[in-house]
């Protein structure tokens, strides 16, 4: 997998001399609000789910990470010596590579590793602008298909195994409301529903 991202054999050696590798199964968390980053995880098989969550526990989902990228979030933390602000949880079972945060500024040396971390804030940063835009500008329900349209993307299927409790918590708002807007929603024929399971049936 990494091959396919990095092709310095000076960078690879160091990397299989400093990182090492780990196995998360489905929906283990790997990173909580206010650990200290001690490893950036770049994924090699499976998706990552990263999630903001405030003082008081209440989250919204950001993005998903897929194999070949890390978090732009992991990073900061580690160059700025800050703790956690972000949830990392395992879409589903995964393989990582967990750089450990000493070598994140020693390997700057390593163009290819400078391009992959800069182009790993760019493409971050966008993704956040979606969401901002998304939370700002959209309709609740335009929130809700997007976070339902990454979540399956990541699953690979159109069958979310998904409480309305789930969503609720990622999106920030209440169960009730959306029940509502996912029967509302099912009557516009952009999803299907059904016990702990929704099928979106859009293109």
């Amino acid at each position: 997998m990494l091959n396919t991202v990095f092709s310095d054999p000076a960078l690879l050696e160091e990397m299989a001399t400093h990182a090492r590798r780990k196995s998360v199964p489905k929906d283990m968390i790997l990173i909580s609000p206010g650990d200290e980053i001690v490893f950036i995880p770049i994924v090699t098989k499976g998706v990552l789910r990263i999630v903001r969550q405030n003082d008081e526990g209440k989250e919204i989902f950001l993005y998903h990470l897929y194999p070949g990228q890390t978090c732009a979030m992991a990073i900061n933390c580690c160059q700025g010596r800050k703790k956690s602000s972000i949830k990392a949880i395992a879409e589903e079972d995964c393989e990582l590579l967990q750089v450990p945060a000493a070598m994140t500024d020693s390997w700057f040396k390593f163009p290819e590793w400078k391009t992959y971390v800069n182009s790993t804030y760019s493409q971050r940063f966008a993704e956040l602008l979606d969401v901002i835009d998304l939370i700002a500008f959209s309709n609740m329900d335009q929130q809700v298909l997007h976070y339902l349209q990454e979540r399956a993307r990541a699953a690979g299927t159109r069958a979310l195994y998904i409480t309305h409790q789930n969503i609720a918590d990622e999106l920030h708002t209440h169960r009730e409301a959306i029940s509502r807007l996912l029967r509302t929603m099912e009557q516009k024929n952009m999803l299907r529903l059904g016990r702990n399971i929704i099928e979106l049936t859009g293109g």
